[in-house]
C-alpha cells in the first residue's frame, strides 16, 4: 500500500513538472488567433489574420523558406557525416575511441554562445557570413552529435556477420553496405536525421551570429520580432514552429521504435 502510494504521488509529481513547463508553450496559441493589434492575454476574439499576415509579408515567409532550406542542408551533411563517424568508431581501439567520440560530442557540452563566437571569425574571413552555406555549416557542427549518438546505438547492436556473408558471396563493399549494412542502420539514420533537422530549424544563437540579409532564419526573425515590435505575429510563428517541431520530434518517436 505504502508502495502504491509513493509511485502515485511520485506520478502527480511529474504530471505537475511536465504541466508547469509545457503550459507556457501552448499558451501561445491562443495568443495568435487575437483579434488585437498587440499581445495580450487572455486574448480577445477570434482571428486567424495573423497566419493571413505571416504567409503575406516577404521577411516572415522568406525566413520560414531560409530555415526550411538550411535545415534540409543541414540534415543532409550532418547524417553523412555523422553516419561515417558512427561506422569508423567500433573500427578503433577503445581509448581512441572513447576520444574520437569526445571530441564530436563537444558541440553538445560546449555553451553555444561560445560556438558561435568561435565560428564567427573564420566564416567572416571565407566571407560566408550572412549565407546560407554558412549557416549550414554552422549548424552542420551543432547537429553532428545527434546523429553519431541515434546511429552510434544501433552500429553498436549491429549484426556484422550478414556483412561479412554478404562479402562472402561475391558482394563487393559497396553492394554489402547498400544491401545489408544500410537497410540495418536506417532507423537510427532516420532519427539522426530529424533530430539535426530540429536542432537547425530552432536554433537562434549561432543564427544571430552568421544570418543576416537574404539568410535570416524563422528564429532570428522572431527575436527580431520580439525586440522590436510586439506583434501577435510573432504569436502565429511561434505556433507554426511548435507544430513542425512536435511533428519531427513524433516522427523521431516512431522511428526510433522501430
Amino acid at each position: 500500500m505504502t508502495g502504491r502510494l509513493a509511485n502515485v504521488a511520485l506520478a502527480s509529481m511529474a504530471g505537475a513538472l511536465c504541466v508547469f513547463l509545457v503550459l507556457p508553450t501552448l499558451i501561445v496559441a491562443p495568443i495568435s488567433f487575437t483579434e488585437t493589434d498587440f499581445i495580450t492575454f487572455p486574448p480577445q476574439g477570434f482571428s486567424g489574420r495573423w497566419y493571413a499576415a505571416f504567409f503575406e509579408q516577404p521577411e516572415w515567409w522568406g525566413s520560414l523558406l531560409t530555415s526550411v532550406v538550411v535545415a534540409a542542408g543541414t540534415t543532409v551533411a550532418a547524417t553523412v557525416l555523422g553516419t561515417m563517424v558512427a561506422l569508423g568508431l567500433p573500427r578503433l581501439p577503445p581509448r581512441a575511441s572513447r576520444l574520437v567520440s569526445f571530441f564530436f560530442l563537444l558541440p553538445m557540452i560546449v555553451p553555444t554562445i561560445i560556438t558561435a563566437v568561435a565560428l564567427y571569425t573564420p566564416l567572416a574571413k571565407t566571407g560566408l557570413i550572412a549565407t546560407r552555406p554558412g549557416l549550414v555549416l554552422a549548424h552542420t557542427i551543432l547537429a553532428l552529435p545527434f546523429v553519431v549518438i541515434n546511429v552510434s546505438a544501433v552500429v553498436q547492436k549491429l549484426d556484422w556477420r550478414i556483412v561479412d556473408a554478404a562479402r562472402s558471396l561475391g558482394a563487393s563493399p559497396v553492394v554489402a553496405f547498400r544491401r545489408a549494412t544500410l537497410p540495418a542502420l536506417a532507423p537510427g539514420i532516420a532519427a539522426g536525421a530529424v533530430f539535426a533537422f530540429l536542432t537547425s530549424f530552432d536554433e537562434v544563437v549561432v543564427a544571430l551570429f552568421i544570418s543576416g540579409g537574404s539568410a535570416t532564419t524563422l528564429p532570428v526573425q522572431m527575436w527580431s520580432g520580439i525586440r522590436f515590435e510586439i506583434s501577435p505575429i510573432v504569436a502565429a510563428a511561434s505556433c507554426l514552429l511548435l507544430v513542425v517541431s512536435c511533428l519531427f520530434l513524433s516522427l523521431a518517436w516512431f522511428l526510433k521504435r522501430k
